[in-house]
């Protein structure tokens, strides 16, 4: 089965390969198990937890507030953590709000400039629902 996304520009359609489907379809079914089962308003922490527990009942391979080096012009100038890095393939960054913030985003896809790596999935846990955007790196 073929994964790919179909975008309308104008006329014609243009075919995009989504990447690793697979992984993240089985992050998204965890992000939504973590919702329904602690619901809306708990601490990002609580999510983070749960979220950690389900990636290991299932086997899949991850490290959690994985530290990285942001340089400019080669010198060191901070220190970030990611929520999850998981199978040195995906970020995964979760939060709690009622909307997804530009700020959020931005730092989404700074991370995934710094890690070199191509995707990234922002989750957003509000009172009433659990919203996700998948996060591509371009410059990849």
């Amino acid at each position: 089965m073929k994964h790919e996304l179909r975008i309308k520009k104008g006329s014609r359609v243009v075919r995009k390969k989504i990447l690793y489907p697979k992984l993240s379809y089985k992050i998204i079914g965890i992000l939504f198990d973590a919702y329904n089962n602690l619901g809306g308003g708990c601490q990002e922490r609580y999510y983070q937890r749960a979220i950690a527990s389900l990636l290991k009942e299932v086997g899949i391979l991850f490290e959690e507030q994985k530290s990285v080096i942001v340089k400019f012009k080669d010198k060191d100038i901070t220190k970030s953590f990611l929520d999850f890095v998981i199978e040195n393939k995906i970020i995964l960054e979760i939060k709690k709000g009622n909307r997804f913030l530009k700020s959020n985003i931005d730092q989404l896809y700074s991370y995934l400039r710094v890690t070199g790596l191509k995707l990234g999935i922002l989750a957003n846990f509000t009172k009433r629902d659990l919203q996700f955007k998948r996060i591509v790196n371009i410059n990849q």
